[in-house]
C-alpha cells in the first residue's frame, strides 16, 4: 500500500506563527499555538486594560464578552444564549460536575478514551458526594455501531446521572459518533456531557445538531485562540442550575453571566478570541481543515513505516478530517503516564521535536498533529531519527 501523498503547504502560513524555527513543533492538539497577528490584538487589549483597569473592567466589559460569546456561539453552531466562555474545557466539566447534585447512589458513567484531568475531575466530584465512577471499555478498533451498542448496554436508567463522552479522544484521536451517543443516552433519561476539547477549528460540527445536555470545547487549540478560552454550551433545562466554581457579582444574573464574570480574571484572551478565528477564515476554514488532516495521515504512514508498523495496525482515526493521528511505539515503551512523559521529554531535547508520547491500556503511543506551519520533512526527519532513539531503552 502507498505512503499517502502530502498535501500542498499553504503559502506563508508558518510565517504567521512566532514558533521556534530550530524545533520541529508536531504537537499542536497539547497547547495550540497562537498566531501572532492574535498575540497582538491580545496585547493591546492588555494595553487597554492597564492604561485605565477601572475603566477596562467597570465600563462595558461584560456587553464585549456576550458579544464575543455571540461570535463564537455562531461560528460552532451553538445557541449564545446558552453559552459561556470559560478557562478550558476541564473547567466546564468541572462545573458541570458540581452542578449535577450528585450524591450515593449515583453514577458518573465514561469511556477508557476519556481524558486524564476529566476523569480525575469525576473521581474527585464522586469521591465529595458519595456517587460511583464507572468506567466503560471501548477497543480501540470499535465500529461506530459497536461503541454505541457498548454504551447502550452500559447504561443504567435511574442511577446512571451522567454520560462523559469525548467527541475526538485526546489519548487515541478517535472521533465517536456523539450525536447517534446522544440520542440512546437521552432515550434512557440519561444526561450527556460531550468533552470536545479538539473539536472547536479542527473539525466542522453543529453543537445543537449534537444534541448533547452539556458541550464543552477548547479554541485555543485548533481555532488560534488565546490560551484560556473555552465555550461550555448548556441545553435549556440544565442553564439554571449551572453554577460557577467560585461565586461572584454576577451572580444573580443567571447563566451565563455568573459563570463568566470572576472579577480580576484577565479576559482579554477571550475579547481577542475572534481575531483567531478571524485568521483562520483567511487562510480558508475548508482547506487548513483538509490541509491538516491530510498531513497527519502523511505523518502517521511515514513514522509507522519507520518503525515497522503495518498500515493495517495503524488506527483509524474515524473520520477524514482528524488532523491527529497515533502511531504504535514498540511494546513496553512508555507503558505508564510518567513514562510516556519522560520518553515525549527526551524526544524533544534529543531531536528538537515536540511529540505527545501518551499512555493508553498499558501501551505507549506516539501522536502526532498536523497544522498549517508544518512541513511534511518534519515528519520524515522524524521518521529517520526516532528508530535510533528508541532503541537506546
Amino acid at each position: 500500500m502507498s505512503v499517502p501523498q502530502p498535501p500542498e503547504p499553504l503559502p506563508g502560513a508558518r510565517l504567521l506563527f512566532s514558533l521556534d524555527p530550530a524545533v520541529n513543533h508536531l504537537n499542536h492538539g497539547s497547547f495550540g499555538a497562537v498566531p501572532i497577528v492574535v498575540q497582538r490584538a491580545q496585547q493591546r487589549l492588555r494595553d487597554e486594560m492597564e492604561a485605565n483597569p477601572l475603566r477596562f473592567f467597570t465600563q462595558g466589559l461584560t456587553d464585549r464578552i456576550a458579544h464575543t460569546r455571540r461570535h463564537l456561539a455562531t461560528f460552532l453552531g451553538a445557541d449564545p444564549d446558552g453559552t459561556a466562555l470559560v478557562g478550558n474545557t476541564t473547567t466546564g466539566v468541572a462545573v458541570v460536575l458540581q452542578s449535577l447534585g450528585l450524591g450515593p447512589g449515583d453514577e458518573v458513567l465514561s469511556t477508557d478514551h476519556g481524558y486524564g484531568a476529566v476523569s480525575l475531575a469525576i473521581g474527585r466530584e464522586c469521591r465529595r458526594t458519595g456517587a460511583e465512577s464507572r468506567v466503560l471499555p471501548v477497543p480501540l478498533a470499535a465500529t461506530d455501531e459497536e461503541v454505541i451498542q457498548s454504551i447502550r448496554a452500559a447504561l443504567r436508567p435511574g442511577r446512571t446521572r451522567l454520560l462523559v463522552v469525548d467527541q475526538l479522544t485526546s489519548a487515541t484521536a478517535r472521533l465517536f459518533p456523539v450525536a447517534a451517543i446522544v440520542g440512546v443516552a437521552h432515550e434512557r433519561g440519561v444526561p450527556v456531557l460531550v468533552d470536545a476539547a479538539h473539536v472547536p477549528g479542527m473539525l466542522p460540527t453543529s453543537v445543537a445538531s449534537v444534541g448533547a445536555d452539556f458541550w464543552v470545547g477548547n479554541l485555543h487549540k485548533w481555532a488560534y485562540a488565546p490560551r484560556g478560552t473555552a465555550v461550555l454550551v448548556v441545553a435549556a433545562q440544565w442553564r439554571e442550575r449551572i453554577e460557577p466554581l467560585v461565586v461572584s457579582w454576577e451572580q444573580e444574573s443567571g447563566f451565563p453571566a455568573r459563570l463568566e464574570w470572576q472579577a480580576t480574571l484577565d479576559y482579554t484572551s477571550w475579547l481577542a478570541a475572534p481575531a483567531g478565528l478571524f485568521t483562520l477564515r483567511s487562510l480558508g476554514v475548508d482547506r487548513v481543515r483538509a490541509h491538516n488532516a491530510a498531513l497527519a495521515a502523511y505523518a502517521q504512514r511515514v513514522v509507522g513505516d519507520a518503525l515497522a508498523v503495518a498500515p493495517a495496525h495503524l488506527p483509524d482515526p474515524g473520520g477524514p478530517e482528524v488532523a491527529m493521528r497515533i502511531i504504535p511505539l514498540p511494546r513496553g515503551l512508555a507503558t505508564t503516564v510518567e513514562q510516556g512523559r519522560a520518553l515525549q521529554q527526551r524526544i524533544a531535547e534529543r531531536l528538537a521535536a515536540e511529540v505527545a508520547v501518551m499512555s493508553w491500556n498499558g501501551r505507549g503511543w506516539l501522536r502526532l498533529c498536523g497544522q498549517v506551519y508544518n512541513a511534511p520533512e518534519e515528519y520524515e526527519r522524524l521518521a529517520v531519527r526516532l528508530p535510533p532513539l528508541l532503541a537506546q531503552r
